[in-house]
């Protein structure tokens, strides 16, 4: 699942965009921890601006549309879901479970 930065996406004071931002790594943190997502992270420097984030869920694509369509970032727009299946050899990929950072604080220290 792709999360990208619609065209339109709305413009917001600093202190919205990090308290949406917060919002946004909390629930995602949340899905973790629920096990429906097995890993996800933001894109640094990629080609194409409009990609923000990349996240690998444990669940069919509706229900990924749906875990996303309550993002915090999704509802209010600064994020749009795009959703595909991604076929991969069994045990080709691993995952160990680490925990997320639920706010910008948190993944700046590092915890």
């Amino acid at each position: 699942m792709l999360l990208v930065r619609p065209t339109d996406a709305p413009d917001l004071p600093q202190d919205a965009a990090d308290r949406l931002q917060d919002a946004h790594l909390a629930h995602q943190a949340g899905l973790v921890e629920q096990g429906l997502v097995l890993a996800a992270g933001p894109f640094l420097d990629p080609d194409d601006a409009r990609l923000r984030g990349f996240a690998i869920l444990a669940v069919d694509p509706a229900a990924a549309r749906e875990l996303y369509r309550n993002d915090p970032a999704v509802r209010a727009g600064r994020l749009a879901v795009e959703v595909a299946s991604w076929l991969v050899p069994e045990g080709n990929v691993r995952f160990q479970d680490v925990r997320l950072p639920r706010s910008m604080l948190e993944a700046a220290a590092g915890d």
